[in-house]
């Protein structure tokens, strides 16, 4: 018997759960050092995080180390209120390996149950996992999350408007999707560039890329054909360019937040 008492009415501001994509030094960890009182999961392969003053765990070696520091911040007292895991693209390997051992310790991912991309969808159980861990320490301890991704840039075929380059999550395309409908934000880091053009005779053209904004760093927060993003609730009302600092993404949240919905 289910109870209407305990429907529940108006907004609900929970801490969020965050993807965060970019291309490679950028500041995405120091970004995620930001976020109030952090402690970061270095996975094997992400140890460059020396110089940050934030919380650190030791570095996971296996994805069930990465479980164990998660299900310690869930039943340890501590007061951290933000949970990182840097990144995503190194925990898949370690994910792989723990799909393959626990099928029949086979030597590779492509060959977990017969071959034909089982093992990428059995995978997907750990991936969930994970992301459960992490409702729970939003559920029971207040805690946001911060997963961060790599990108590669790979060829796009889109129906409507032709194909071209894109940035991508450099995870497999399934772990990527889950991930995306598991977060209230998706957010890219990116500096701002132009392409520029220059005849060089007969007939060709050498094109480079410019930074215009002399090192300055920014938040994309929604989807574009050349790199992804976007956010449910307040964060699909975030402006589309923010400075890559914690304090202006929550400034941007406060005034979203201020806006009335349409």
């Amino acid at each position: 018997m289910f109870n209407l008492d305990a429907v529940q009415h108006g907004v609900q501001n929970r801490p969020p759960r965050i993807i965060l994509l970019g291309v490679p030094k950028i500041g995405k960890s120091t970004f995620a050092s930001q976020s109030g009182k952090a402690i970061i999961l270095p996975i094997k392969g992400e140890e460059g995080v020396d110089d940050l003053d934030v919380g650190k765990a030791t570095v996971s070696m296996t994805y069930r180390d990465t479980l164990g520091w998660l299900g310690s911040l869930h039943s340890q007292p501590h007061d951290y209120t933000t949970a990182v895991i840097d990144s995503a693209s190194a925990l898949q390997p370690l994910i792989w390996d723990e799909t393959c051992r626990a099928n029949g310790n086979v030597d590779s991912i492509e060959k977990v149950g017969g071959g034909y991309g089982k093992g990428f969808t059995e995978a997907l159980k750990y991936w969930q996992a994970m992301t459960e861990w992490l409702d729970a320490l939003r559920t029971d301890r207040g805690m946001a999350s911060i997963i961060i991704g790599h990108v590669k840039v790979k060829r796009f075929d889109d129906p409507i408007a032709g194909s071209y380059d894109q940035y991508q999550f450099d995870i497999d395309d399934r772990a990527a999707n889950l991930l995306y409908r598991w977060a209230d934000v998706i957010l890219f880091c990116n500096t701002k560039t132009v392409v520029l053009a220059e005849d060089v005779g007969f007939n060709k053209e050498k094109k480079t890329a410019r930074d215009i904004t002399e090192g300055q760093r920014f938040l994309y927060t929604q989807k574009r054909p050349s790199h992804p993003g976007g956010g449910r609730g307040v964060y699909g009302r975030l402006p589309y360019e923010i400075p890559l600092h914690w304090s202006s993404f929550c400034d941007a949240i406060t005034t979203a937040m201020q806006q009335p919905v349409t």
